[in-house]
């Protein structure tokens, strides 16, 4: 039987190359050039002044949020709302309920699986103070719009781009757009890292907290992770109450993490990074090769609302979703598992119906309008890979799945 996963890594003989290299060569395993070089790297790729590498996609949504509670840029305070997705992964909606604010949910619209614009302002209210929102499977939400709402009501608009590197709307990377943007390096996504993520801004005085958050929130100095004493002041500073002159390596000015990732994981980061463009084409013409397949199936085009996207999109998609007009999507998402072809469903479905908002009484949370297409997804969404490890012979087996599905149940 064929096996055709969801999602998965391609890890080349180039990639053994740069960890074996960096190991022969005895390098500093947990922060060093390659750290530096990855950064350097990714801001040149995505075009964005700042780029931090942490640990995970999850712990750059959390450090994005957290750094604007910080005293020093306290843009949100507990209690306030941050408007966001029930459709979501979890870890974009987490971090809301963690830093001691309130998720308040609006619906998507159904063609596209993003935000439906349309319902933000109805949403905002004096309590709000935050957008955080993911570009779903890849595909950029109205991001110009979202920004304008942000900037017209004050709004910190943070930008999950963890599935869409590669992605682009109206002449950008989606990670221009936003007060920050994440990214995520999991073994699912565009590009691995083992586990890792980044997180992306345009802002000077933001870059500093992210630092510092992301660091044990050691923010005192310029001198970064694995720098002792760029700065040339590290044992001639006073530092709030403490001693004059105290080492600034141990002096933490916020209440950071340690979301730090390795400088091993950075050199694998640089080698898969240089083929991120190859990588986004074969995903481009895998979903596009499924997509006309299913259009052009006497069996298939009518059994499915298919996805669109904005114009002035380009998409580096990261699944491709299997929207039921009518049926049993577990059905289907069985028999497609039995043949080989791997399924998942749309992350948490809709979330205030997961047990850790609905079981949880000391949660609080607000839905500010129908979440009808979110319970569509839900219900009826199944999505299937079409990432760059597989071939166009996987596609149409995907498609010839299908066929058979619908051919059985006829």
């Amino acid at each position: 039987m064929r096996k055709v996963l969801n999602s998965g890594k391609v890890y080349t003989e180039q990639d053994k190359k740069a960890l074996i290299d960096f190991l022969e060569e005895g390098k500093e395993i947990p922060f060093g050039k390659e750290y530096r070089e990855f950064e350097k790297k990714l801001v040149e790729y995505v075009g964005v002044k700042h780029a931090f590498f942490v640990n995970s996609g999850s712990s750059a949504n959390l450090l994005a949020l957290a750094v604007f509670t910080s005293y020093r840029n306290k843009k949100i305070n507990k209690g306030d709302e941050i408007i966001t997705l029930a459709a979501s992964f979890p870890t974009t909606v987490f971090p809301i309920v963690q830093v001691g604010c309130v998720p308040v949910f609006i619906d998507i619209d159904i063609e596209t699986l993003n935000v439906n614009v349309g319902l933000i302002e109805k949403a905002i209210t004096p309590r709000t103070k935050a957008i955080m929102m993911a570009n779903t499977l890849g595909n950029p939400m109205a991001l110009d719009k979202v920004e304008e709402i942000c900037e017209k009501h004050g709004l910190v608009f943070i930008n999950d781009c963890c599935d869409s590197l590669g992605s682009t709307y109206k002449g950008k990377t989606v990670f221009q757009y936003g007060d920050v943007a994440t990214l995520s390096m999991y073994a699912a996504h565009h590009i691995f890292t083992g586990s890792g993520g980044a997180v992306f801004t345009n802002d000077d005085h933001v870059a500093s907290l992210i630092r510092s958050y992301r660091g044990w929130g050691r923010g005192s100095c310029v001198c970064d992770l694995g720098e002792d004493n760029k700065c040339g002041h590290r044992f001639s500073s006073q530092h709030g109450n403490m001693p004059f002159g105290y080492d600034h390596k141990n002096i933490f000015v916020d209440m950071g993490y340690n979301l730090v990732a390795t400088n091993i994981q950075a050199a694998l980061g640089l080698s898969q990074l240089s083929r991120a463009d190859e990588f986004t084409s074969i995903r481009i013409r895998n979903f596009e090769y499924l997509d006309n397949y299913i259009k052009n199936s006497p069996i298939l085009r009518d059994k499915f609302i298919f996805w669109e996207k904005l114009p002035g999109a380009t998409v580096s998609y990261f699944g491709f979703p299997l929207i039921l007009e009518e049926g049993n999507r577990t059905e289907l998402a069985q028999f497609l598992e039995a043949k080989g072809v791997q399924t998942r469903y749309l992350f948490a479905g809709n979330i205030t119906k997961q047990p850790c908002f609905s079981d949880d009484p000391d949660v609080i949370y607000r839905i500010a309008s129908p979440l009808t297409n979110t319970d569509k997804v839900m219900n009826d969404l199944v999505w299937v890979g079409c990432w760059h490890g597989l071939t166009i012979e996987d596609m149409e087996y995907i498609g010839q799945t299908l066929e058979a599905y619908f051919a059985e149940k006829a």
